[in-house]
């Protein structure tokens, strides 16, 4: 078993995949920058470190769940001087897959290996450790790791280095436009006298049905958009497809992308979940936004 895990960032996803590697088993140690959001891991056997230094200093494998790939970077540039030769960086936040690449060439010259290693399920997979797992890199280095991501999720190799955050571009666009869709099904039903509850009961095993209509759906009825997943981190998501799709013209991802930066921007919803896209199409309909 890998003697030493340390996860960089414990926020809604970070925590608790940082506590269903302790319960597995393995010796984990976790860093946060707003360290009070960490030391409840304390309960269940995980050491909360003081810098970044401290955190991956003889750490076997290190994890990192951040914001984006600006902060990935910075992190590495933190802890690069105290990394292990032979150690594994798996980086699990969404980036670009530039981005990715450009890690994996900085570790290489301290013997450090790399996975882009992004994931899908949210808080509520993270919680369950059901998340989608989606790695790109060396094969020997994945087997390696294997163990790791297993304890959150369930992880595959979709390619080299930078496929792992191409294959969560993808997944972040079918998310997005299906919460655009689901969210003008809801809309449609409430409007007309159905009960959107009993709909989405009836669509379960349908060509229609999704997790997304499910949890998102019974989310826009209830109108709970506590965040699970932050629309502004959506709207970076979709700004990174754009940016990588270059000349590919992409236009459902483009018209949600603008409805997403509309919700952020205009309705002050960028620390919402991105569920609330409902939100935002209430808005457009002059509707208000609070229940029926």
């Amino acid at each position: 078993m890998t003697r030493k895990i340390t996860l960089l960032g414990t926020g809604l996803m970070g925590y608790p995949m940082a506590r269903n590697i302790a319960s597995a088993g393995f010796d984990m140690t976790v860093w946060n920058r707003s360290r009070t959001k960490a030391e409840g891991l304390t309960a269940h056997g995980v050491m909360v470190a003081d810098t970044v230094v401290d955190a991956v200093t003889h750490a076997d494998v290190v994890i990192s769940m951040l914001s984006d790939g600006p902060a990935v970077e910075s992190i590495i540039a933190d802890a690069k001087p105290a990394l292990e030769s032979g150690a594994v960086w798996l980086d699990m936040s969404s980036t670009k897959p530039e981005e990715a690449r450009a890690f994996a060439d900085t570790l290489a010259t301290s013997d450090v290996s790399f996975l882009d290693a992004p994931v899908s399920g949210g808080s509520k997979g993270a919680e369950a450790a059901t998340l989608a797992i989606m790695a790109g890199g060396d094969a020997t280095v994945f087997e390696s790791a294997k163990a790791v991501f297993e304890t959150m999720g369930r992880p595959t190799l979709v390619g080299p280095t930078g496929a792992g955050q191409l294959a969560k571009l993808a997944n972040q666009a079918i998310v997005a436009v299906t919460i655009g869709a689901v969210a003008e099904a809801m809309l449609l039903l409430e409007q007309n006298g159905a009960d959107a509850t009993a709909v989405r009961s009836a669509l379960k095993g349908g060509f229609a049905d999704s997790t997304i209509l499910q949890q998102h759906g019974a989310r826009m009825t209830k109108r709970d958009f506590v965040p699970g997943g932050l629309t502004k981190l959506q709207l970076k998501d979709l700004d990174n497809v754009l940016a990588e799709a270059g000349s590919l013209k992409l236009p459902v991802v483009q018209h949600v992308r603008d409805r997403f930066h509309r919700y952020m921007t205009q309705m002050d919803a960028g620390d919402r979940d991105h569920s609330g896209l409902f939100e935002e199409l209430l808005d457009l309909n002059g509707l208000p936004l609070g229940k029926p």
